[in-house]
């Protein structure tokens, strides 16, 4: 049974905010005491938090689906429904978020490092945050919006400063061994290692990692071995170690040619060309091993290489070997840039952005698109009127009716106002317009003109009482 998992496909959903709810306040002498109807919750997150703790993904490979919480609906007498917790996801250092694309969307690096993978649907408003000075009293209220779900892959790149490869059986497990605290299996046959192992050593002031990369072979790029497996494990070291084993027993095989092999395998893989090289020659304390490392060091040497004779059975030249490291991984690490802080830009808005698009699609058909529009229509209740005449003043306030006119749009034409995959479809009727055409002089509006029916009745008594006191006034007596 495996327990090294590198490389995941995890299939994530936040919470769906909670619905607001329509309530009106009734107590004893008031039975409409106005709109008291709470807002609901807002839809738990899904984030990944980078933990030291962590060494692989073997638990969302057996659990790759995760949810999290929804938010409450809310209440009567203005209670709010409670906003849904948090999935906080654990991940190892070094770990790459990407969609199903390929494309980074994350990389993560660093103890306590986080990514929202999933963003939490908003809550709905209650019907007393939609009250206003012409709806006093809404008979409606907002859904909550759903919340995000998306499929991510986790790919892990071991953060280590120094990388060993070279052929299985090299003896790069019994080297990070000895020179690390590491205690990987070890034993006399190809692909042992099984997994990358990781090791701290300290050399003098400097304390760097050390992994070894499992089974490189010919073809390792292309998918034999485990070499495509865990090749990716080298990309973020400073220097690569070519572990040569200098008294291997295969007629076919000498450490010039492991090395070639291994080299055009990195080449072949990419994106390694400029780091640093070490070569070690492992295996020294055998006498063939001994005599094989005096023949071809001058060779290594002369192609540039710095060369390092080694056994980690005897631990001779172990030493030497790590303070080279340790100088290699200081001068890189004193290289590097200075992280700076995070600078916070802030971009207005351009002032023609209306951030909404109408968008013609054939003959009496057109869509629009941006992020208020689309949100108000998944926060609508279409089997309320109120709700629906709700969302067209919004839609109108934001200029979307103007918008269609413009682009030619006529009563009776289509709009969508979505996604192809995801949009609400409706017939466009126009709201009716009040325009200049309305107007008269400055202050005075003729819609206005036509009495209100209380006044009109307040009105007919008067008149009436005054009719009927001049007939008094007329009377004569006998």
């Amino acid at each position: 049974m495996t327990t090294f998992v590198d490389r995941v496909e995890l299939h994530v959903a936040a919470g769906n905010g909670g619905h607001g709810v329509a309530s009106v306040m009734r107590e004893k002498f008031k039975p409409l005491g106005g709109p008291d109807g709470g807002n609901g919750g807002r839809g738990g997150d899904v984030i990944l938090v980078v933990d030291q703790d962590v060494t692989t993904l073997l638990d969302y490979h057996h659990h790759p689906h995760r949810k999290a919480t929804n938010g409450q609906p809310g209440a009567g007498d203005h209670r709010a429904g409670k906003n849904g917790q948090d999935l906080v996801l654990p991940v190892p250092d070094g770990t790459v978020v990407l969609d199903r694309k390929g494309n980074v969307l994350a990389d993560m690096v660093g103890q306590g490092t986080t990514f929202i993978a999933a963003q939490g649907g908003r809550g709905g408003l209650g019907n007393a945050a939609l009250a206003s000075a012409r709806r006093k009293a809404p008979g409606f209220a907002l859904l909550g919006e759903p919340g995000e779900a998306r499929d991510i892959v986790l790919e892990l790149k071991t953060v280590a400063d120094v990388a060993l490869v070279g052929y299985p059986s090299a003896g790069k497990s019994s080297l990070i061994s000895v020179l690390s605290a590491a205690k990987p299996k070890i034993a006399d046959y190809p692909f042992t290692t099984l997994v990358p192992n990781l090791g701290v050593v300290t050399a003098g002031s400097t304390v760097y990692t050390i992994a070894d990369v499992p089974g490189l072979i010919p073809g390792a790029s292309q998918g034999k071995g485990l070499g495509l497996e865990f090749l990716r494990h080298v990309e973020r070291c400073e220097v690569l170690v070519h572990v040569l084993d200098t008294a291997t027993l295969e007629s076919d095989r000498d450490p010039v040619s492991d090395l070639d092999v291994i080299e055009a395998e990195l080449a072949q893989y990419g994106g390694l060309d400029n780091r640093p090289r070490v070569v070690v020659l492992n295996k020294i304390d055998i006498p063939d091993g001994q005599d094989l490392a005096d023949m071809i060091r001058p060779d290594l040497e002369e192609r540039g290489y710095r060369v390092f004779e080694v056994s980690a059975v005897a631990r001779t030249g172990l030493k030497e070997l790590s303070y080279a490291l340790a100088d290699i991984v200081a001068k890189a690490r004193a290289a590097k840039p200075v992280q700076e802080a995070t600078r916070i830009v802030i971009r207005p808005k351009a002032v023609d952005d209306t951030g909404f698009t109408v968008t013609p699609e054939g003959e009496g058909f057109f869509r629009v698109r941006g992020e208020k529009p689309e949100r108000w229509v998944r926060q609508t209740d279409f089997n309320n009127d109120e709700a629906v005449g709700y969302l067209a003043d919004r839609l109108n306030r934001l200029g979307v009716e103007d918008e269609l006119r413009k682009v030619g749009a006529h009563a009776g034409d289509g709009i969508a106002i979505g996604p192809e995959d995801n949009a609400v479809v409706f017939d466009w009727e126009p709201m009716m317009a009040a325009g200049a055409e309305m107007l008269g002089r400055r202050g005075e509006d003729h819609r206005m003109e036509a009495p209100r029916p209380a006044v009109q009745r307040r009105r007919d008594r008067e008149a009436a009482r005054d009719e009927s006191e001049q007939e008094y006034e007329g009377f004569q007596p006998f």
